[in-house]
């Protein structure tokens, strides 16, 4: 049975060396299983290189018309080719600085991220750190709420409190 089109991910992995094929894509392979433990349907991963024209036209292709989650790993540090962030808010219609804070909060070396999250038409885009541990406790900081985001993203509408069971606490 198919997941639902609001469970779709893409991952997109920034990397030179990774794009020359002289390392492995550790990062963006551990997001797709994740991603795929978590219930998302991976329908693309790619890699690129760091430069600032090329992440943004791949981002821009992923998100075009598509209503769920596209991350992206590596690039996003103080390193001199470090662009993901630059190449991200390039193209973001709007950003989501709650998201960002959140992923960023995670660990003490995610304050030397400069990660985006925003939005693209009905697209959530997350930059997360290179480092395959960074980068998933940088997704799990935000998981619980991405699938609202999406179904709201893609036209839905938020549970009012009228729909939510409130507990007090006695």
């Amino acid at each position: 049975m198919p997941q639902p089109t609001f469970l779709q991910a893409k991952v997109l992995t920034v990397s030179d060396s990774i794009a020359a094929g002289s390392r492995e894509d550790l990062s963006g392979m551990a997001l797709v299983s994740r991603l795929d433990v978590g219930g998302f349907e991976v329908i693309e991963h790619r890699v690129v290189p760091d430069n600032v024209g090329e992440i943004s036209n791949a981002l821009s292709y992923m998100a075009y018309g598509f209503n769920g989650l596209i991350l992206t790993t590596g690039g996003s540090g103080f390193g001199p080719r470090d662009f993901t962030p630059e190449a991200t808010q390039r193209i973001l219609d709007r950003t989501a600085p709650g998201m960002a804070e959140a992923m960023r909060s995670v660990s003490p070396r995610g304050r030397m991220s400069r990660a985006q999250a925003g939005t693209r038409g009905p697209a959530l885009i997350l930059n997360l750190g290179s480092a395959p541990e960074r980068a998933l406790e940088m997704l799990e900081a935000v998981l619980d709420v991405i699938p609202e985001a999406l179904e709201l993203l893609g036209g839905g509408s938020a549970p009012t409190v009228d729909a939510v069971e409130l507990t007090s606490a006695d």
